[in-house]
């Protein structure tokens, strides 16, 4: 006896892996934008604290997967949806630009990419997502982002690619970043667009903790000169590197993993009752309100909900949200990759419904 598929409706569940999930920014964004209809199979990451924050933010009963570059395409579950926020180390403005020649610990961060295309040549989902730094797109000359497009077409995808920046997203954060989305040759892809940042403006003042936040975010009178001899130094040789208090009412540069992503963002806060230091410092807390923002000020920087668990040491969390998407970001993207799948979703459910029925007829006639 032959079965037929039943007819079906268009609209399904996709599945997706993270790849270089970080704390899960990626996933976060695709979550809000799909909600029910996605369902995260594989996820890939190699640091163990960010394995920390998104086991404690994400209950999946499947184990992190680590080392991407050790792991068999063959054993990763089938998807429909590839999230790949592969290093940027390597293509940063604020880093050397190494590109595909960066090594570190032993992992060449540069051809991360290409465990990328070696596992989506091989399963073929519907859609690749990536971010990066904008430094990609000007690396070599641009050499390395078109080796990294012609890799996407090579396997069969149409690429798309546009420079977005946060603070046109909803959160007050100058960021920009290169994002790509790659579609199956076989999707309908050519009404996608990228989505036009029109949220309302923000500030900084929009972000702050509501509450009185810890004396150890303040600054010392000893480490606040010594800022400024080191700003005073690079003044000197003619670039603009070191400490920056920002305006309240403006917006944070773009948070970074490394130390001096936090003295680039300081701001003044008043509200400080308390001046007894809890650690060790040199000096006194400053009187001025200068202060570091905190890891939850980052993470709204980033988009992320008060509800996100931070649940690490603030140095590993810098490092983290640093390291991060913003969040808004991509779930406006992730709207637009949503409404072309669903699209060819209805498309291909309609040509299979009126083949099944030919079918069930030309069996009734017979």
């Amino acid at each position: 006896m032959i079965h037929y598929r039943t007819e079906r409706k268009y609209k399904m569940k996709y599945r997706a892996i993270d790849l270089f999930a970080g704390i899960g920014g990626i996933r976060k964004g695709f979550d809000n934008a799909f909600g029910k209809n996605i369902d995260t199979v594989f996820v890939s990451e190699w640091d163990e604290y960010a394995q920390k924050t998104y086991r404690a933010n994400y209950k999946d009963k499947f184990e992190i997967a680590g080392d991407i570059t050790k792991i068999d395409e063959k054993d990763i579950p089938e998807f429909d949806i590839c999230l790949a926020g592969f290093p940027c180390q390597a293509f940063s403005l604020a880093g050397k630009r190494m590109g595909f020649d960066d090594d570190y610990k032993g992992m060449c961060r540069g051809t991360l990419f290409q465990d990328v295309v070696r596992i989506c040549e091989y399963h073929k989902p519907k859609v690749i997502f990536c971010e990066n730094v904008k430094g990609l797109t000007i690396h070599d000359r641009g050499r390395t982002f078109k080796v990294i497009k012609s890799a996407f077409e090579q396997i069969g995808y149409t690429v798309y690619d546009k420079v977005l920046n946060s603070k046109d997203f909803g959160v007050p954060q100058n960021r920009e970043r290169i994002y790509i989305v790659a579609f199956r040759k076989d999707i309908n892809s050519e009404n996608f667009e990228f989505p036009v940042g029109n949220k309302p403006d923000t500030c900084i003042r929009d972000i702050m903790e509501e509450q009185e936040v810890s004396v150890k975010y303040y600054l010392s009178t000893t480490y606040i000169e010594t800022l400024k001899r080191h700003k005073a130094r690079h003044a000197a040789k003619g670039n603009g590197f070191g400490y920056e208090i920002r305006d309240l009412d403006g917006k944070a540069g773009a948070i970074v993993c490394g130390g001096m992503g936090r003295e680039r963002n300081l701001i003044i806060d008043n509200r400080l009752t308390n001046f007894v230091p809890v650690t060790h410092i040199k000096g006194e807390v400053n009187r001025e309100g200068i202060r570091k923002m905190t890891p939850r000020e980052w993470a709204r920087l980033q988009g992320f909900p008060d509800d996100f668990k931070l649940e690490l040491a603030d140095t590993h969390l810098y490092k983290q949200f640093g390291n991060s998407v913003t969040v808004n970001v991509i779930e406006a993207i992730a709207d637009k990759i949503k409404v072309i799948l669903d699209a060819d979703e209805k498309a291909k459910s309609v040509v299979e419904t009126v083949n099944i029925r030919q079918t069930k007829k030309e069996r009734a006639v017979g």
